[in-house]
């Protein structure tokens, strides 16, 4: 049985991570297996930068990581490509990001000399969703009614399911953070929400997902 680990927003907390992956090593022992990591590793919590740097340095042989990316990294990219004002950003969380780069914000200064541009690099290439047989793993969510090939960025990265709603996309599973709820994981018949605001609470809710079998995780590993 192959399996996939399911990791949600992090939002610098390299310490969690760290933890997880330990979890992950030791569950696994020596199957081949996936990580996928649904995004949101910056802003908020203490060490945004150490989150990336530790992704893509991945340095795990029989875990094969699929790191996509989340609605902040969209923001830190956009913002630090004179895309959009680089105070939005720093107001939902981004000032905590630059403070793990070692610096105060300052309108005066470029974000650019501030972010290397090879970490810039990596969060433009990072994957919105990742499908399998049984599964699609997004960060946000996915409109049911539209193929996974014409989703538009937007859905992919900032959705929001109204209470309840417990739709997939079609016949497959959708597994996604984004929507903070300390109660997580909140499972529905076709979906499943990983995202238990690890930030603030200090506890990481992990998925764990057979490849071989539809629907939801078979089991959760709590991270704290």
């Amino acid at each position: 049985m192959s399996l996939t680990y399911a990791i949600p927003d992090l939002h610098g907390r390299l310490d969690l991570l760290e933890q997880a992956l330990s979890l992950v090593l030791e569950h696994a022992g020596n199957r081949t297996a996936r990580v996928v990591t649904l995004g949101d590793y910056v802003d908020r919590g203490p060490n945004a930068r150490g989150v990336i740097e530790f992704l893509m340095q991945w340095s795990f042989p029989n875990l094969q990581l699929v790191a996509l990316k989340g609605n902040h990294e969209a923001m830190m990219w956009e913002a630090c490509n004179n895309l959009v004002e680089a105070e939005w950003w720093v107001e939902n969380g981004g000032g905590e990001t630059l403070a793990s780069y070692g610096v105060e914000y300052c309108v005066e200064v470029p974000l650019q000399r501030i972010i290397p541009d090879y970490h810039l690099q990596w969060i433009d290439q990072l994957p919105l969703v990742h499908a399998d047989l049984h599964r699609v793993f997004v960060h946000a969510g996915v409109d049911p009614k539209i193929p996974l090939n014409q989703q538009s960025d937007r859905t992919l990265l900032w959705k929001r399911y109204p209470k309840g709603a417990d739709s997939g996309h079609g016949r497959r599973h959708v597994v996604h953070g984004h929507h903070a709820d300390e109660k997580a994981p909140v499972v529905f018949r076709g979906r499943t929400n990983l995202d238990g605001l690890a930030w603030k609470t200090g506890r990481l809710v992990v998925g764990i997902f057979s490849d071989d079998r539809p629907g939801g995780a078979v089991e959760f590993l709590d991270v704290r």
